[in-house]
């Protein structure tokens, strides 16, 4: 995405390829899934990416970010794709802080925001209750009583939520009064967290709330339009998940094509069979599709806040769909080495597996593009 990046942008995209092929290559994240311990990334790495300023890129300078948009994020997430690094920058930053930022009130950006910026906490929304994403589809209940607020439910699927010191809660509050944010502090009464394994190895947490009473200052948003906050805020991670999709994609690409090249049958490179040119050639237009999808996305965060919906679920849906098919196609391409756990590739297909249902599939992206185009 070197499209129409100001210089700042240019310079945290350069920073962020340098820094994560040193500190956070391939390896690390192989190490990371061998220990299988909480919480599943490198701690000393987040602090250090934090210091840097990656935390506080996207958010305005009222905030304590950086404001230099959401563009140069998205470079972030692109090479953090490329290698496979393992941060919390999703679910604290792209969907808490940023929450937080726009939902909370004064005490609360005070308490979280400079915590959340530096690195020192971690928030994770818990939202999904459903096995795909619906983000509407809300069961957890908040009820009042004595003044305060009893939360119950389950959420499944919850990004970076072990360890999290927090997590905002997405419940139905009583009546037709729709959705509301609560934050939950971690160690809460009546709040259970538990790990869930997925493929990709990568922190995500079951969430059991049982009469968790809060008082009215954990509850965000109250004077707030909640349903079309919580889109606003899943349109920025969509759109940061499909720059992490187009840098993985493309990482499992190259290493497809320098295998072409290197792999030798019948006395010449398999890379000079035409049926394998043309799959090759095929997947390099789709990524150069996906990449000008993603770079409108994020424009479009930046610039055109009307188009925002329609930008983010093109790219998603874009990304889900052919991120899947590329790794497909490099695996089949290795052959029999395509599927040793001993290489990377194997490593690439499972994050790309998980990253294409993250926040919705492309089947749940295509249809939302429909009815926002009025089909």
């Amino acid at each position: 995405m070197s499209l129409l990046l100001n210089e700042e942008q240019t310079m945290l995209r350069e920073a962020a390829a340098s820094f994560l092929a040193e500190r956070s290559p391939v390896a690390a994240q192989r190490r990371l899934r061998d220990q299988g311990r909480a919480p599943h990334f490198d701690e000393a790495l987040w602090r250090e990416v934090a210091a840097m300023g990656w935390t506080a890129a996207a958010l305005p300078e009222e905030a304590g970010g950086l404001g230099a948009g959401w563009k140069a994020l998205g470079a972030v997430f692109e090479h953090s794709g490329r290698h496979l690094a393992a941060l919390p920058l999703l679910s604290s930053v792209v969907l808490g802080a940023s929450l937080l930022h726009e939902a909370g009130s004064a005490a609360q950006r005070a308490a979280w925001l400079p915590r959340l910026l530096d690195g020192s906490a971690r928030l994770a929304l818990a939202l999904d209750e459903q096995p795909r994403h619906a983000p509407q589809a809300i069961a957890c209940r908040a009820v009042r009583d004595a003044g305060a607020w009893v939360l119950d439910g389950d959420k499944r699927d919850v990004l970076d939520g072990i360890g999290a010191d927090a997590l905002i809660v997405v419940a139905r509050l009583p009546g037709d009064e729709g959705l509301g944010f609560f934050i939950v502090p971690a160690g809460t009464p009546g709040l259970t967290v538990a790990p869930r394994a997925r493929i990709d190895s990568r922190n995500c947490a079951q969430v059991r709330l049982r009469g968790v009473r809060l008082g009215e200052e954990a509850r965000l948003s109250a004077h707030a339009d909640v349903a079309q906050l919580l889109d606003a805020v899943l349109d920025r991670a969509r759109a940061c998940l499909a720059a992490e999709s187009l840098g993985l994609a493309r990482a499992a690409f190259e290493m497809t094509v320098e295998y072409l090249k290197q792999r030798v049958q019948f006395d010449v490179p398999i890379g000079s069979f035409q049926a394998l040119q043309h799959r090759a050639a095929r997947l390099y237009v789709g990524l150069e599709l996906l990449e000008s999808s993603v770079a409108a996305a994020l424009e479009a965060l930046d610039e055109r806040p009307h188009g925002v919906a329609q930008a983010a679920s093109l790219a998603k849906a874009k990304a889900s769909e052919l991120g899947e098919l590329v790794l497909n196609e490099a695996v089949q391409m290795h052959g029999g080495i395509g599927v040793t756990d001993e290489f990377d590739l194997g490593l690439y297909l499972k994050r790309m597996r998980v990253l294409s249902q993250t926040l919705g599939d492309a089947a749940f992206h295509r249809d939302r593009w429909a009815r926002l185009n009025g089909f």
